[in-house]
Parts: C-alpha cells; structure tokens; sequence
C-alpha cells in the first residue's frame, strides 16, 4: 500500500483542498496521514473524516512587529524535528502540501529525508509559507497562469484547485424547499467567507430593496453577522454558514457575489457560475484577492468591482450587467483548462510516488 502525506493548516482554505483530494486517493488505495498543528482548524476539519492526524509545533512569521517573532522561530525549528520523526515512522511515498506555516517544518523535514513533495499554492503570487518551502519541492500546482511565470520552469504546473465533487452534485428542487424560494425570479448567492465580509454585507443590504425587485438572494453572512431586522423578508434568507446543504444553493444559483480568495473563486469556476468578485482591500491584506480577482476578470471569468469603489449605483449597475450577459461568462469558464485539477493533481502524486 502506498502511504501519503497531507499537510496545510491555519484557515480552512489550506485544508478543504486536501480533503477534495480524499476520495481518489482512497479508490488508489493510499494510506492517508495528515500532519497540522495541535490545535488548529485543521484538525477538526480532517479528524472528521476519519484520517490519522498528527499534531507538531508550529510558528508564524509575521511581516509586522509582535512579540511572538522571537519565540514563534524556535516552536518552528521544534516543530521540523517533529515532522521529521514522523516522517521517519510513517516512511510515506510522497507529501502533499497546501500551504500554511504548519507546512514548511513539513515540507523542509520531507525533503531532509528524500521523501518527495507537491505543494499547492491557490494565490496568484506565494505567499510567504510556500516562497519557504519552493526550493524543497518537487512539483508546485497553481490556479493562475500568471503564476507559472513566477515559479521555477521544472516545478511549474497549472493545475487549479482540487474542488470537493460533492459541490458538483446539488439539487435545485432541495435548495427551493430549504429557502422557500420560488421559481419566479432569479437567485443571487452572497458569499462573504466563514467569518464574513462587512463591507460585502453592509453593500448588499444598502441595495437590498432595489435588488428584490428582480433578484431572490441567498446572503451567507458569516459568524454573528446575522441582521435579525431582515428576516422573513420576502425574497431574502441570510444565514451564518452553510456546510451541507450548500452544493443545493449552487444549484438553484444564477450568479454569485463574492470574496475573491482562490480556493472559493476556483469553486465558481468549476461550476460555472457567472460572479461579480469584491476582493479584500489591500489596506488589510498583502493585496492576493486582488489579484486573483483581476486574472480571473482578465480571463473571462469574472466581473470585479473593489470595495472602495462601491456606490449603490455602481454596485446594482454591476449586478444587472453580470446577470444580462451571463452566457457570456458561463461559456469563457467552460473553456477553461483548469478544469480537471483533481486528475492532474493526483497524477503528479502518482508519479512522485513512483519515483
């Protein structure tokens, strides 16, 4: 039996990938372990599939002054001899990596002990984790053509992002029951992230009466973002997060409004789903939705509109444009070739394997 090693952690945007991946590395028959840190939202994410799950210290390396920058360095170096003794017992194939600090004392340990290694990087420019643990790898995958350029030729591969296929299998007449919608107006889908989006939300509820007029909305507001003030508003239902019942959403859905972070803009291209993207502002972010959400715009996926810019005006302008010309973005995202991601994936851990 062939045994890998998945790895990443820290938001749930380093882990869902490698879940996404489970299902075809069970029909191969590996022996899946995963590596994250003790407590982070990994191992909760991962321990519910019934995956062994090993814990090991872990650091961050932050670009602003705090105090944990002279300690978080040696839970790091602890950490790599962590991974390094577990690497050494479970003697796997090959190592997965989607990013996240919980993966570079991984990484850096598997290629210490000739263990081959994928990373993944979803972001159209490495983030910091993944600039570290690049030179260790054997192969990287990346979501953007622009991406390839900015890696090492041998290692580069345009993959996308593995999608969970659950997503790909939902049913509209579900979603209707579940949001007592009815099928005389289209569907907006609002998707601000597990924690949500102010500015997002604030946006979508500054033009809610106007956008009822000809749109039913789906608003995903995130933790404790609920406005009680809005509810059984006809036309309307806002939830804080929704796990199962949300490839039904995406069924019924027909356009979406969203954040751009890569693994859920790489879900609405595998479901062809016409969007306007609202990236995170630079001001708190290193800038990456932004420029995830301008490639996606330049290859024909998208409509962006950065939150700076929003007005009422424009906001309901951008809507009405992206659901009058939708074929048009439908038909760009089916062309795409980042379409088979989990094949290719999975075809570069076969071959590490081997090797």
């Amino acid at each position: 039996m062939k045994r890998i090693i998945l790895t990443g952690g820290g938001t749930a945007g380093h882990v869902t990938p490698n879940i996404a991946l489970l299902p075809r590395l069970k029909e191969l028959n590996y022996d899946i372990h995963y590596i994250g840190s003790y407590n982070g939202i990994e191992k909760e994410l991962i321990e519910a599939f019934g995956i062994p799950y090993h814990g090991i210290s872990s650091g961050k390396l932050r670009r602003y002054f705090s105090l944990q920058n002279f300690t978080d360095p040696f839970r790091v170096i602890r950490g790599f001899g962590e991974a390094k003794k577990l690497i050494k017992l479970l003697k796997p194939d090959v190592i997965f990596s989607k990013g996240g600090f919980v993966s570079v004392p991984v990484v850096l340990a598997g290629k210490k002990c000739k263990v081959p290694t994928i990373i993944h990087e979803s972001d159209m420019t490495p983030g910091l984790a993944n600039k570290l643990s690049i030179p260790s790898a054997t192969k990287v995958c990346c979501n953007f053509p622009e991406t390839v350029a900015e890696l090492p030729a041998d290692k580069a591969v345009l993959t996308g992002s593995p999608i969970r296929q659950e997503l790909l299998s939902g049913n509209r007449q579900k979603a209707l029951d579940f949001t007592g919608f009815s099928d005389s107006k289209p569907v907006i889908l609002v998707i601000g992230g597990s924690l949500g989006a102010v500015a997002v939300n604030e946006a979508v509820r500054r033009v809610l009466p106007n956008l009822l007029k000809d749109f039913q909305v789906i608003h995903l507001c995130g933790k404790n973002k609920v406005d009680p003030s809005l509810n059984g508003l006809d036309g309307y239902v806002q939830y804080e997060y929704i796990k199962d019942e949300l490839k039904d959403l995406f069924a019924l859905t027909d356009i979406v409004i969203s954040r751009a972070g890569a693994n859920a803009i790489c879900e609405l291209l595998a479901l062809h789903k016409p969007n306007l993207l609202i990236p995170l502002s630079a001001n708190a972010s290193r800038g990456d939705q932004i420029l995830n959400a301008r490639s996606f715009e330049r290859q024909g996926f998208s409509l962006v509109l950065e939150e700076e810019e929003i007005t009422n005006e424009k906001f309901l302008t951008a809507i009405h444009e992206l659901y009058d010309n939708r074929a048009k973005y439908v038909d760009a995202m089916a062309k795409s070739n980042q379409q088979d991601s989990i094949d290719t994936i999975i075809d570069l851990i076969e071959e590490a394997a081997r090797s």
